[in-house]
């Protein structure tokens, strides 16, 4: 569980420690990342909440789903990318 800084988002900040842990090759390319129901777990947020990193992390290119599989690390990320851009 983190410390979540009440003027942002959580998704913003759940957001942020998995695309770190990514950068940081903690999920290596090809690898799982955090189900959503792993990240209402680890985070102790919402399923909602869950989803809309999911879902950043893949309009940024850095997670790809697999229906039936999960999430996986993209072979490429962008280091300089960030939500919503």
């Amino acid at each position: 569980m983190i410390d979540f800084v009440p003027d942002q988002p959580r998704w913003r900040q759940v957001y942020e420690v998995i695309r770190q842990r990514i950068a940081d090759g903690t999920y290596a390319p090809r690898t799982r990342v955090p189900s959503v129901l792993q990240l209402q777990q680890e985070f102790g947020i919402a399923g909602n909440t869950g989803q809309k990193v999911h879902r950043q992390l893949r309009e940024d290119g850095l997670i790809y789903t697999e229906p039936g599989l999960g999430s996986f690390v993209a072979q490429a990320q962008r280091e300089d990318s960030a939500p919503g851009d």
